[in-house]
């Protein structure tokens, strides 16, 4: 199961900690207000690090599991779809789908329109134009794939 163990106790470690500061938080705490914060503001790093495409950590454990199924990958599989990770798919898009991407590990129109090209013609539900828009119906044929592969390749 690879890493998959690891990565449930990181998360049960990460909820433990979390109710631990919860219990301990006292009315101090409460009393005082504070703006809300978009997460793209309180970490603009963190949201360049990596692109999910709106899948689920474990779906895009899934997709890395699936890509680093190839002998001529080596990728951490932690459940982010970061540079690395978007290097591999674009090679994976150009040697087996016949798309001409740059292999750079940028998310941009035409990674999202050769990723499109897959959804569509793999089999996994995508209806929509190739516009390189992630648009609702583009991520959710990716979950589709995600979670399929988190099935079979992570098992």
């Amino acid at each position: 199961m690879r890493a998959l163990t690891k990565a449930l106790v990181s998360v049960t470690t990460a909820v433990g900690i979390a109710a631990g500061g919860l219990a301990t938080a006292g009315t101090a705490m409460a009393a005082t207000p504070t703006a809300p914060r978009s997460a793209v503001a309180a970490s603009p790093a963190a949201v360049a690090a990596y692109n999910n495409l709106g899948l689920t950590k474990y779906q895009a454990y899934g997709v890395q599991c699936f890509l680093d199924d190839s002998p001529f990958v080596d990728l951490e599989v932690d459940g982010y779809l970061g540079k690395e990770s978007w290097k591999a798919m674009q090679n994976f898009l150009n040697n087996n789908w016949d798309q001409s991407l740059v292999v750079d590990g940028i998310v941009g129109p035409a990674t999202i329109r050769g990723l499109q090209y897959f959804l569509k013609n793999g089999g996994w539900g995508y209806t929509g134009d190739l516009d390189g828009i992630a648009g609702s119906g583009t991520r959710a044929a990716f979950a589709r794939f995600g979670q399929a592969t988190l099935e079979q390749f992570c098992e």
